[in-house]
């Protein structure tokens, strides 16, 4: 755990740059995350009953966030993911007093699509 929030940050930006780059094919308004202030986009598939996610934004900071998302839910199955209590997680993390109101809107944007998603794909 980093303790300080300057160096958290630039870890969280470290991992949106690390990210396989989001193809170019996939930015369109079906799949961007409504209630972000940056411009963000989700996609997920449905891998033998487990959920893969790729995204993307136009900011560092946001796009580190979808990292961090994407390793808690990636390779999940849908039920795990509805079952999963992100918003926990990432309080633990101290994500839910060190961003921006903004930021944390937006986080909270993302984690619904995805829990959508996953709710979507349990359906028969």
């Amino acid at each position: 755990m980093i303790d300080d929030w300057d160096e958290r940050y630039r870890y969280i930006i470290d991992l949106g740059r690390k990210m396989k780059p989001f193809p170019d094919a996939l930015r369109t308004d079906g799949v961007k995350v409504r209630g972000c202030a940056s411009q963000v986009w989700l996609v997920s598939t449905n891998d033998n009953g487990k959920l893969s996610f790729v995204g993307d934004s136009d900011a560092l900071i946001v796009r580190g966030l979808i990292a961090l998302l994407l390793q808690i839910y990636e390779g999940k199955t849908p039920a795990e993911i509805v079952a999963l209590d992100a918003k926990k997680i990432l309080a633990g993390l101290g994500l839910d007093t060190h961003l921006s109101q903004q930021r944390s809107n937006g986080l909270f944007a993302m984690i619904e699509r995805i829990r959508a998603d996953a709710a979507t794909a349990q359906r028969p």
